[in-house]
């Protein structure tokens, strides 16, 4: 069974916790866009993150990438709400997706590291982290489900 989610175009929805260092964990809601252009060299996402039961703002995400010709690694950069330039790398596994990337002249050395583990062909559970330093910022931890409409 092959991957789905990044290597192929789709609408997936996302729910679970987003938990901040010293804080109780909050819902999270959210939504992601992945699309690849026509010669398949790039792919595009976009997610958007809301938290409903909390008046923590929006985060927004755009990213641009591309998978090696080994199939199992790829390279992206990242417009975020919250954190502004981030590059990353990531490894495709049998599995799992895993990646990590870091924020682009960031006075804090933020860095993070993102998970997607294969439940099927349409979902995936998420474990991801933001680390500021040696310390960990924040942690989510939710359920892809991908939309077939």
């Amino acid at each position: 069974m092959s991957h789905t989610f990044l290597v192929q175009p789709g609408k997936w929805s996302l729910e679970g916790n987003w938990i901040e260092r010293d804080a109780m964990p909050i819902g999270i809601k959210g939504k992601t866009l992945v699309g690849w252009s026509k010669d398949n060299f790039w792919f595009t996402m976009v997610t958007k993150l809301t938290f409903p039961n909390s008046d923590r703002p929006e985060i927004t995400m755009a990213y641009k990438g591309r998978i090696d010709s080994d199939d199992r690694r790829f390279t992206f950069v990242v417009e975020h709400s919250d954190l502004g330039k981030i590059e990353g790398e990531g490894i495709i596994g049998p599995d799992s997706i895993t990646q990590r990337y870091w924020v682009m002249g960031d006075k804090k050395m933020r860095t993070g590291f993102q998970t997607l583990y294969r439940r099927d062909q349409n979902v995936y559970s998420l474990a991801s982290a933001i680390v500021s330093g040696q310390n960990l910022e924040s942690t989510m931890e939710a359920i892809l489900t991908r939309h077939m409409d």
